[in-house]
């Protein structure tokens, strides 16, 4: 799984552990990848490789790599994601929504396009991909990224119905508000809210939820009250959502 050395990747990987099951953590950071076996109750069920999912040549490695250290792959999970910051799009510069396209949404590709054929061959298998609320419901300032993870989105919604009678499980996530990292990870610089909290749901939370759903073999998996209400509230009313949600992100902006 990719992104687990963080967030709510880490508490994915923790949690699968904690389920007994053998983990291959993906990261950028070695150190960050060190953490989560250590912090696994059984690190010896963790194995750690350091990769950028950007990188075509390197994620068709990963494959033949993990399998040499536990046998086989019966699953994959793609959480690895970055934002940009919070501004109009019209501001972001060509490179800033390259950088978030390429990882949120040809990462995501070239994982599953790597991992799709060993998953195949499994008797039963589960491909889990990391949407976002934003893709659901648009939020101001986070266009950019929101356009990502809505392609993350179909994509995963079109391999669902591609891989219909096969053996693979495929699921997407949509987080809510997560008290992560990302923004620190992403390398951008995050809105001044004026000190007003905003209620988030913990990672390791996030973490149970994401693993429960994928063994429920869930089609979309909400997390957290704020997704949930949110995806209920822009099926009934469109629009007025949307307004609601913009007059919110114009006192951020």
């Amino acid at each position: 799984m990719t992104g687990a050395g963080n967030g709510m990747g880490r508490e994915v990987a923790l949690e699968l552990v904690r389920k007994g099951a053998k983990v291959a953590a993906i990261d950028l950071s070695e150190d960050a990848l060190a953490r989560t076996a250590e912090l696994s109750i059984a690190p010896r069920r963790v194995s750690t490789h350091r990769a950028d999912v950007t990188d075509i040549d390197g994620v068709a490695d990963l494959p033949a790599a993990i399998a040499n250290v536990h046998g086989q792959v019966d699953g994959l999970i793609n959480i690895a994601g970055i934002i940009h910051r919070f501004a109009p799009s019209s501001e972001l510069t060509r490179e800033e929504q390259e950088r978030v396209f390429n990882v949120n949404f040809w990462g995501t590709v070239n994982m599953c396009r790597a991992f799709l054929p060993v998953l195949l061959s499994r008797p039963e298998a589960s491909l889990t991909n990391m949407s976002s609320l934003s893709a659901l419901v648009a939020f101001a300032g986070q266009t950019v990224y929101g356009a990502s993870k809505g392609a993350v989105k179909q994509y995963t919604e079109g391999l669902y119905q591609e891989l219909r009678g096969s053996a693979v499980q495929v699921t997407a996530i949509y987080p809510g508000n997560i008290s992560t990292e990302i923004s620190k990870n992403s390398g951008v610089a995050m809105i001044d809210s004026g000190g007003r909290k905003v209620r988030a749901t913990t990672p390791r939370d996030a973490g149970v939820a994401i693993v429960s759903g994928i063994e429920r073999g869930r089609f979309r998996i909400l997390v957290g009250a704020d997704a949930k209400l949110l995806d209920r509230l822009v099926r009934v009313a469109p629009r007025s959502t949307t307004n609601l949600i913009a007059k919110q992100m114009a006192s951020v902006l």
